[in-house]
């Protein structure tokens, strides 16, 4: 069985083993103050374009998302989203948990407009400040989004401008930015991120790391006390230098880019080989997650060698998603193409 559930089914890149590897007799001090980490920094440091951004590293996605907001808010303030974000449907309200309202926009193809978020901050902050209203204060985004669609440079600076203008923080969740980096539609770079937003990262567990995302803090009033807001959340790791050395080995190698950029080729492949088929896609993505339509028989056929995500029902075929990976080889998707070109 082949899986193309998700991005997170195999262990590692190699060059991450390795490291770990080389590494296992040295040793270290804890909880992220250690060379491995500070390496890690300097080099997303360069990346970004920022020598002053603080680099935090988390041990998953959902604790990076909660913290983040937890600590940029008060106990008044709420985060916007897109109604299909992580946050508002996979954390079991873990943003709720920490006190703070998640006001949800309606997406099209998993995406928020710069008019829609103006639309909501302008009822609160043009209407007196009501009282009884939450203060909206962040918006979060997902580069790529949870339907695999990206954001261009274009729409992430109008948002931008959108909560510069009414006091808002950006924060972009970038479990997948690999993917979305590598995508043949992307013009958004990792200094625009640091440009644009206040805080963002780079997700690590779906771009070939064992686990860890790497959280970029460009928004001074965001760094004070920060890592308090981690260690009272439980997002420290007390063997932190495994977090630092993942990514100083991802980066340094590159192929944090060139093996979730392959990702998205395999994936453009297995895309033409749907169409092909004339097999109607739910939305158009570029990035390594891909969605169809497949009647029950198709599903039925496919399911016996490889396992993919199912979702909502439209009409007689369901909502199906196929993934690649930092570790899919081309054999795995040419067996993929081979079985789409017989349905």
């Amino acid at each position: 069985m082949i899986r193309f559930n998700n991005d997170y089914n195999k262990g590692a890149l190699d060059c991450v083993l390795e490291a770990l590897n080389e590494t296992n007799a040295s040793s270290f001090a804890g909880y992220g103050e250690d060379e491995q980490c500070e390496k890690a920094i300097r080099i997303i440091r360069e990346l970004v374009g920022n020598e002053n951004a603080e680099v935090k590293f988390f041990p998953g996605a959902t604790q990076a998302n909660f913290v983040v907001i937890s600590a940029a808010l008060n106990n008044i303030q709420s985060v916007i989203s897109a109604d299909t974000g992580h946050i508002n449907c996979h954390e079991a309200a873990s943003i709720e948990n920490t006190g703070h309202k998640v006001l949800s926009l309606k997406n099209t193809d998993g995406k928020i407009t710069a008019e829609q978020i103006r639309s909501l901050s302008k009822a609160y902050y043009e209407s007196g400040e009501a009282e009884y209203l939450t203060e909206p204060k962040m918006v979060y985004l997902s580069f790529p989004t949870e339907q695999g669609t990206l954001y261009s440079l274009s729409e992430l600076t109008e948002i931008s401008a959108v909560c510069r203008e009414y006091g808002m923080y950006l924060f972009v969740d970038g479990a997948r930015m690999g993917y979305g980096l590598g995508s043949e539609k992307n013009d958004v770079a990792l200094k625009d991120f640091s440009k644009l937003c206040d805080v963002f990262y780079l997700g690590g567990t779906k771009c070939g790391a064992l686990f860890g995302e790497a959280v970029v803090i460009t928004n001074d009033g965001l760094k004070r006390r920060f890592k308090a807001y981690m260690k009272q959340n439980g997002a420290v790791l007390a063997k932190g230098w495994l977090l630092g050395l993942q990514f100083s080995a991802m980066l340094e190698s590159g192929e944090y880019f060139s093996k979730t950029k392959r990702a998205d080729e395999l994936a453009m492949k297995i895309k033409r080989a749907f169409k092909e088929k004339n097999i109607p896609e739910w939305v158009e993505s570029f990035t390594n997650q891909q969605f169809f339509l497949l009647t029950a028989e198709q599903m039925k056929k496919l399911s016996m060698n490889f396992t993919f995500e199912t979702s909502e029902k439209i009409g007689e075929r369901t909502v199906c998603r196929f993934c690649t990976s930092w570790a899919t080889t081309d054999n795995e998707a040419e067996k993929l193409i081979s079985e789409i070109k017989k349905l």
